[in-house]
């Protein structure tokens, strides 16, 4: 076990691939070193960690908020500082909210109750090449994520045509002089330029040595957020104003699916959910207008939220999906407004 974690963080708008890049590293990292992933979902009902391909993968899920803002910020942080004195990872790989800011991320690694165990790797920004122009249009999380990031994976290029890919990368230019791009579909993008995983690299900076430090008391650690938390330092600000939905389906017929899908409102950005129908698994999967619903081969036992689908969007747009859903089956499981004062 190394004293050292390498840390890599997977950030992008909500829909742009994450999870999927996320499995593909998951299948290539060695099998005699401990990976810890962190997925952080924006809404309090989960999809994307069942998602999560691998078997006995050491995964801490933290919903309802951006780990990077202050609705989050306290389960963020101990959860690294007990990933710091228990599971002690040799990787950990961050997969942030779609509309996470991740500004402070390098600032949290470095704070002293963590006795300089993380050492920061590579941001990962993945862009939906055939919707970001529209979303940069309207959230700022993502001149965030794409100020902050230092490699960009343009994902989906087989459903954007070449003029609007080359329109993405110029304004992605306007952050960086000379960024780092490769055009892909499905995330399928060459990990051994990115992903060493020698937990013994000479050129890692060296750890401090010296007296340990004592563990914290549960109230020696919460004394220690509140103060983080009144530093003006922090970048604190909410991230865009977005809520979360969750509808569970009772229906049979999944034609009430695919007329509520193409009834959506064109300002919802994400929905996805699992449905099950005649003894078969299905995903559904929508991006800003665009969806599927095809089937998945996962094991019931694995999903915790059978035939519930979560919904992001504008707050407006949000209502709007209560009018569809009311009849055909549908039953509303709440709305969830992390940034609501």
């Amino acid at each position: 076990m190394s004293d050292i974690t390498q840390v890599y963080l997977i950030t992008g708008f909500l829909g742009s691939g994450k999870t999927t890049f996320l499995n593909r590293v998951i299948h290539a990292f060695p099998k005699d070193l401990k990976l810890t992933l962190l997925v952080n979902e924006f809404g309090e009902v989960g999809v994307d960690g069942v998602l999560v391909e691998g078997d006995d993968i050491d995964m801490m899920e933290i919903s309802k908020g951006s780990i990077f803002c202050v609705c989050v910020k306290t389960d963020f942080i101990k959860g690294l500082y007990e990933l710091n004195t228990t599971v002690k990872p040799d990787v950990m790989i961050i997969e942030s909210t779609g509309v996470a800011n991740p500004t402070d991320l390098k600032r949290d690694l470095k704070l002293p109750i963590f006795n300089d165990r993380f050492q920061f790797k590579e941001q990962f920004c993945l862009i939906d090449a055939a919707h970001f122009l529209e979303a940069y249009d309207v959230y700022a999380s993502l001149e965030k994520q794409i100020a902050s990031s230092t490699v960009f994976i343009l994902n989906k290029t087989d459903m954007a045509p070449p003029e609007r890919v080359a329109e993405t990368k110029d304004v992605i230019r306007k952050f960086h002089p000379d960024p780092v791009f490769y055009e892909t579909v499905y995330a399928d993008v060459p990990l051994d330029r990115f992903f060493s995983f020698d937990v013994n690299d000479a050129s890692a900076p060296e750890k401090l040595t010296g007296e340990a430090m004592a563990v914290m008391s549960p109230e020696e650690l919460d004394a220690f957020i509140d103060e983080l938390l009144d530093s003006p330092e922090l970048e604190m600000t909410p991230p865009d104003l977005l809520v979360s939905a969750a509808y569970q389906w009772k229906g049979t017929d999944l034609a009430e699916i695919e007329q509520m899908a193409q009834s959506l409102p064109a300002a919802l950005v994400r929905a996805k959910g699992f449905i099950r129908e005649n003894g078969k698994q299905r995903i559904f999967n929508y991006v800003m207008g665009d969806w599927t619903l095809t089937e998945s081969h996962l094991p019931p036992e694995r999903i915790t939220h059978q035939n519930v689908v979560v919904f992001i969007g504008p707050p407006d747009a949000v209502k709007q999906v209560e009018n569809l859903t009311r009849g055909g089956g549908w039953a509303s499981l709440g709305v969830y407004q992390p940034y609501q004062a």
